[in-house]
């Protein structure tokens, strides 16, 4: 009020915080709701298309293969313990066994590539086919952006925790980065049940 300078001593307040203490989580979280909700969309109008047709898949149309889906929504829940370990290590500050992680990390993360393109196989059905096509081949796709995503990320950190530009703050990025991991593996929980074994519930 009177003009004098307030001085705040910050010399004891921590130099990486993690978790909805960090201004990147937070965008991290919004991305999320963003990508969350356009995959909702997809879910929403595959049953609202389903409810157009006597019979799912529409007739004349074969049901999805289940061997490789059900392979790739297997790995993706394994790949969340590497993951959830190279995010401990970041919040204990410790850089190899994060490193170790993320090599793991990043090998899963490119075999999820090869794995969608197996998705896309396993619809049997092209995305010009009918309704059905379109939303089933949409929703893979819109998730298979994230894939891609995640994959470049995953590869492109994990090269950098090697280097020497990687400084202590860098510690919550890896922490953001599981994070997001938990969010799409989890988000292709409900799509894998949706496109690849609801059409085999009369």
């Amino acid at each position: 009020m009177n003009g004098t300078p307030v001085l705040v001593d910050v010399s004891r307040l921590p130099t990486t915080v993690f978790g909805p203490r960090s201004h990147m989580w937070w965008g991290t979280l919004g991305f999320m709701v963003i990508e969350g909700t356009t995959l909702f969309a997809c879910l929403a109008s595959y049953f609202y298309l389903r409810l157009n047709f006597p019979t799912w898949p529409p007739e004349h149309t074969l049901r999805p293969a289940l061997f490789w889906p059900t392979l790739h929504v297997g790995l993706m829940l394994l790949s969340v313990v590497p993951v959830a370990l190279a995010d401990r290590a970041a919040h204990r500050a410790a850089l190899g066994p994060m490193r170790r992680w993320f090599v793991v990390a990043s090998v899963f993360a490119v075999a999820f590539l090869f794995l969608r393109w197996q998705d896309f196989l396993a619809l049997n059905v092209r995305w010009d086919a009918n309704a059905y096509g379109s939303i089933a081949w949409a929703t893979t796709g819109l998730h298979g952006t994230i894939l891609l995503l995640q994959a470049i990320e995953t590869v492109v950190f994990t090269g950098f925790l090697f280097s020497d530009s990687f400084e202590e703050k860098h510690f919550a990025d890896a922490s953001d980065s599981a994070f997001y991991w938990y969010f799409f593996v989890g988000s292709w929980i409900p799509l894998y049940v949706m496109l690849y074994l609801s059409p085999r519930i009369h």
